[in-house]
């Protein structure tokens, strides 16, 4: 029998899950999010259901710390939350989540879910760690109208080798950007593909950026 890890403080959706899951799973949880690490540690579930908003800590942070912590970064992680909306879902996909469901829960489909990607993914560590920093840059090229543009852009988050970032320009996917530190001086850093694009919080786009030449200083080394 596999084994569930919930990490959520409504202690009704607990016993919820415990009750739609236990048949298939051993079902280990915890209100307190800041026992979800241990717990992953001593348990080794074969994935771990995830709320967003609990007292004391975030589930970004949790999530970001289970899919970068080397001994947890191969368990899935689903997040199970009330919070709807497609840049919540991105955020948490850039972080690492296998999948992502809103309460309340369609348990055919989360059944579904844990069985393919326990399957799938379980014995697949993620390449890299993202970190969750806003740092300014300057994004220069050509934008989706064939226009040159200059544009100054925060990132949500980082990795070795991308980001992902907002600006106000409308570019084509697989376009490449030049990318510039903009603090404390302006650093070129290299060239980057914008890999995907989510428009639905106009005026700001949001984009997944992934170096394909990086020549200059970056945040992560």
């Amino acid at each position: 029998m596999g084994k569930l890890l919930i990490v959520d403080d409504d202690e009704a959706l607990r016993r919820l899950i415990r009750l739609e899951m236990g048949d298939s799973y051993e079902i280990i949880d915890s209100g307190e999010p800041e026992q979800g690490l241990a717990l992953a540690l001593e348990h080794k579930p074969d994935a771990i259901l995830l709320d967003l908003r609990m007292p004391k800590y975030s589930g970004y942070e949790l999530l970001q710390t289970f899919t970068s912590f080397s001994r947890t970064q191969t368990i899935p992680v689903i997040i199970v939350s009330g919070e709807a909306g497609g840049q919540t879902k991105e955020h948490c996909k850039q972080l690492g989540a296998a999948d992502y469901f809103e309460k309340p829960i369609d348990f055919d489909a989360l059944r579904n879910c844990v069985r393919q990607i326990s399957k799938t993914r379980r014995f697949v560590p993620r390449s890299e760690v993202r970190v969750r920093l806003q740092v300014t840059l300057k994004l220069r090229g050509t934008d989706k109208h064939g226009k040159q543009f200059e544009e100054s852009a925060t990132t949500e988050n980082v990795s070795l080798s991308g980001f992902l970032c907002a600006c106000s320009k409308e570019l084509a996917a697989d376009s490449i950007v030049s990318v510039y530190l903009s603090v404390p001086r302006e650093d070129y850093v290299g060239k980057a593909k914008i890999v995907h694009a989510d428009f639905k919080h106009l005026p700001l786009r949001w984009y997944g950026c992934l170096f394909v030449e990086k020549t200059g200083p970056w945040v992560l080394r």
